[in-house]
């Protein structure tokens, strides 16, 4: 007795059903790991490690690099505006070569025009002491630009007199590559400008 043959168009929809379920397979596998490579390098990204001294591997998690940079340009800012204004007669070389590593051309042509007007002359011939008493600053972004608001308080010693003044400076941020100790926080003063000068009081000691 023969064997009957199977229906052709039956072989045909279970092969058609096993090729359909492998290749469904395939995609899902695909999928999975892709996805777990994204997940891993992006958890890479998040964090940092460490060996310590048995050789065990300690994660560190990073802070974003938004919270950081505030952080940096807080600093960066108020160790400008400490050496461009806190000068003395015997100081005030240095501290403004400190300044001028902060920032970009237009920090340096502020300070040609201020020398040009005599103000670092005054201060050596009259023996004028400059000494801020506080920054204040504030950081705004947009588009990936960062732009600042500083207040700066200070005061010019004149022997007998005391005057206070309140000086609002504005400008921007961009990173450049760290220059330790020259410029430590990596970020460089663009755009600055003294936008008001304002005395506060007169003291007569």
């Amino acid at each position: 007795m023969k064997t009957p043959y199977k229906n052709i168009y039956a072989v045909l929809r279970i092969n058609r059903f096993i090729v359909l379920a492998v290749v469904i397979c395939s995609l899902l596998s695909s999928f999975f790991a892709v996805w777990m490579v994204f997940d891993i390098n992006k958890k890479a990204l998040n964090n940092a490690f460490a060996i310590n001294t048995d050789g065990s591997i300690i994660p560190l998690k990073l802070v974003t690099q938004k919270e950081n940079f505030k952080v940096e340009a807080l600093a960066h800012l108020e160790l400008f505006h400490n050496y461009f204004y806190n000068i003395d007669a015997s100081n005030y070389e240095k501290n403004l070569e400190k300044a001028l590593w902060l920032g970009n051309s237009s920090v340096d042509n502020l300070y040609r025009q201020k020398k040009a007007d005599g103000v670092y002359n005054r201060l050596l011939q009259y023996s004028l002491i400059q000494k801020v008493l506080s920054i204040d600053s504030q950081i705004q972004e947009k588009n990936g630009t960062y732009s600042f608001r500083t207040v700066t308080i200070f005061e010019i010693n004149r022997g007998s007199i005391i005057d206070t003044y309140e000086l609002v400076s504005t400008g921007n941020l961009i990173a450049v590559d760290r220059n330790f100790p020259n410029n430590p926080h990596g970020l460089l003063v663009t755009n600055y400008f003294e936008k008001s000068l304002k005395k506060l009081n007169n003291e007569n000691p």
